[in-house]
């Protein structure tokens, strides 16, 4: 190879090294397209202000989160273990049962929005399964973002602890 070529060569590579970057970068999705769609709930630690750690939710929660494109979302969690009402009928349950389900779940939806800087997931509730969740705002970080699992962080969490939570996506 004569210098003549090996010049032309490393101008090629140079070049390609320079732009080769900005196709790929601008191939990266934003966070709010890396979080679109449907999410099943797979762990939640709850830590209180006295550092003790307890999984609210208990062993084989289950739980749906949906965020869409046009900035509605949908969420729920519920205990596994929340037991029927003796009466097949929503209207009549005892005072017992209602506690088990106000305890055993939470569900909400509203708007939803991400800033892509802090990482920051805000829902802003429409209603929700506890009513003073109406007309307020969450704020979830994102500690953790992959194409299949979503963790983040919600310091204010409807039991007042630190909840840290795992979603896994569902194909």
């Amino acid at each position: 190879m004569n210098r003549r070529n090996l010049t032309q060569l490393s101008v090629i590579t140079l070049l390609a090294l320079i732009f080769l970057p900005g196709p790929v970068l601008a191939q990266q999705k934003s966070l709010k397209e890396q979080l679109i769609g449907t999410w099943t709930y797979v762990s939640s630690v709850d830590t209180n202000k006295e550092g003790v750690k307890s999984d609210r939710w208990g062993p084989n929660a289950k739980g749906l989160i949906i965020f869409e494109a046009n900035g509605q979302y949908s969420f729920m969690i519920s205990r596994s273990d929340i037991p029927k009402f003796a009466v097949n009928n929503v209207n009549q349950g005892t005072a017992t049962e209602n506690k088990a389900v106000v305890n055993g779940m939470i569900s909400h939806f509203g708007t939803w929005s991400v800033d892509e800087t802090t990482k920051t997931i805000t829902t802003n509730v429409e209603a929700s399964s506890f009513p003073n969740l109406n007309g307020n705002s969450q704020k979830r970080v994102i500690s953790s973002l992959t194409s299949d699992e979503l963790k983040y962080t919600n310091a204010a969490s409807t039991t007042g602890e630190k909840a840290e939570v795992v979603w896994k996506r569902v194909k």
